[in-house]
């Protein structure tokens, strides 16, 4: 019979003939239906009636449902399958098909009656194909993985003060470089980002040297960027003027999946914990303090928050070369510190067998 362990609540007619067959066999040899029932592992009351139904004929299962005094009259029935040929192509589900019924004062029933009725008549709605899922474009090969490689931006918005601050930050180190807080969002404030970034960052040297040779600014050259600009696919990001000002600056730009916040997680990180742990900020009115504020809070993130996406050291140390060397010196702390604990633990270990013990 194919079965192992308790009996399954819905069982074919054979398997429950053959049950009662086993059944039959241990009573004749002297068991009690009890006693046979708690080795099949089959209710007592079940095999009762399951003893009931086979003398009359009707092991087999009843079609679930019965006949409500609720179900569905022949004419909807042909409403349904009406509707399907006039409105399968337009609506195609079953749930739209339950209200262009009601819309066209034609149905009234659930869309479940609606996919009941058409499973029953073999007919099936058509439903647009889902899009395929798309993957993240990868970063270019001339990329390397270290500070002032890869700068990721963003804007994030504060009501209270009616406000848009532009973030510029660091992929690699997190550092968060630079910010421009204004009403407006344009290429104006990224162009003000970057080149605060890039002059504090030391690189402005570099952009006026690669800008000595000759440069189409409508074009971008992967042969000669310095760095590489991630963002989303926002007007300001992908305006022609900011796309001028990256080519003149010798940055290439590398955009996200239009809808897929996750391929900027790095920035959406940034603004979710400033705002979760500087709540303070969604509540300033006065631009001016808010701007003063923001610089506050970025220099206790680059400084002295401690950030777990570089290994729990400050984006400072990570930025600036000193966050391998204080990870690894944590590492040889703890070794040292669990040398400390057993040396410590052998020459102070007290025997806890007490004097009645048995050896």
């Amino acid at each position: 019979m194919g079965l192992s362990g308790r009996i399954p609540r819905r069982v074919e007619a054979a398997t429950k003939a053959g049950l009662l067959e086993l059944l039959d066999q241990a009573t004749s040899a002297g068991w009690s239906v009890a006693a046979t029932c708690r080795v099949l592992e089959l209710g007592e009351l079940r095999a009762w009636r399951w003893l009931g139904r086979r003398a009359a004929g009707a092991l087999a299962d009843r079609r679930p449902g019965g006949s409500p005094m609720h179900g569905l009259l022949p004419a909807e029935v042909d409403q349904i399958v009406a509707m399907f040929h006039e409105w399968g192509e337009t609506d195609r589900s079953h749930r739209k098909l339950a209200h262009r019924g009601s819309y066209l004062n034609r149905l009234w029933v659930s869309p479940s009656s609606v996919r009941r009725v058409l499973d029953a008549q073999g007919l099936r709605l058509r439903p647009l194909p889902r899009p395929g899922r798309s993957a993240r474009r990868p970063f270019p090969d001339w990329v390397e993985y270290t500070p002032n490689q890869i700068w990721i931006y963003d804007t994030t918005h504060f009501p209270a003060a009616g406000m848009a601050a532009l973030a510029i930050e660091d992929l690699v180190s997190r550092k968060w470089l630079a910010t421009v807080v204004s009403v407006e969002e344009t290429s104006t404030q990224v162009q003000l980002g970057f080149t605060e970034a890039l002059a504090a960052e030391g690189l402005v040297e570099a952009v006026a040297a690669r800008q000595d040779a000759p440069l189409d600014p409508a074009g971008d050259d992967p042969h000669r960027p310095i760095l590489l600009a991630v963002s989303d696919n926002g007007p300001q990001m992908t305006s022609g003027s900011t796309r001028e000002f990256m080519a003149l600056c010798a940055i290439a730009q590398h955009f996200g999946r239009p809808g897929t916040p996750t391929d900027q997680a790095w920035i959406e990180s940034l603004f979710g914990h400033v705002k979760a742990e500087w709540p303070h900020l969604l509540a300033i009115r006065d631009p001016a303090t808010l701007r003063n504020e923001l610089e506050v809070v970025r220099y206790r993130y680059n400084g002295v928050r401690l950030h777990a996406g570089v290994g729990y050291v400050t984006p400072n140390d990570e930025h600036e070369g000193r966050g391998k060397e204080i990870r690894k010196a944590r590492e040889a702390g703890l070794e040292a510190a669990r040398q400390r604990r057993l040396a410590y633990h052998r020459e102070h270990h007290k025997s806890r067998r007490e004097p009645g013990d048995v050896v």
